[in-house]
């Protein structure tokens, strides 16, 4: 069913929310949202929520149902995100963003170490402009 979901959707760019958050206050629930609104197919990540925003929520970057993701944005604090990075890395992404206060110096060089194609910026603003 994954490859059937995968093919499906080809053009549309997709999304996995670490830290995707129930609470629209949370910059983890905005930007399944902002994403949303931009046409992205999104992967909402939170191992507590059935759902986020309407579209179904999974407790790990290891059960959606694509095996690789556009784009990768994180909403956890460092310490959490470090343990992620090889499952991250797993998806192929584009690009990865580490939002503000997702990342740290140790984070950032391990991320490097495997290759990653780092952004450390709010993916929010990138889509809704400054």
């Amino acid at each position: 069913m994954g490859d059937h979901l995968e093919n499906q959707s080809a053009s549309q760019p997709t999304v996995a929310v670490l830290g995707a958050s129930r609470n629209p206050r949370k910059f983890g629930y905005r930007s399944v949202v902002s994403h949303l609104r931009h046409g992205y197919r999104v992967f909402p990540i939170n191992p507590q929520a059935d759902s986020i925003a309407g579209v179904p929520a999974y407790p790990s970057l290891d059960t959606i149902p694509a095996t690789r993701v556009d784009r990768i944005t994180v909403y956890l604090p460092p310490e959490m995100g470090i343990s992620l990075l090889k499952e991250i890395a797993d998806k192929q992404p584009q690009e990865v963003w580490f939002n503000p206060g997702s990342e740290s110096d140790e984070l950032l060089a391990e991320a490097a170490k495997l290759g990653l194609p780092i952004i450390t910026a709010c993916s929010i603003m990138d889509l809704e402009g400054s």
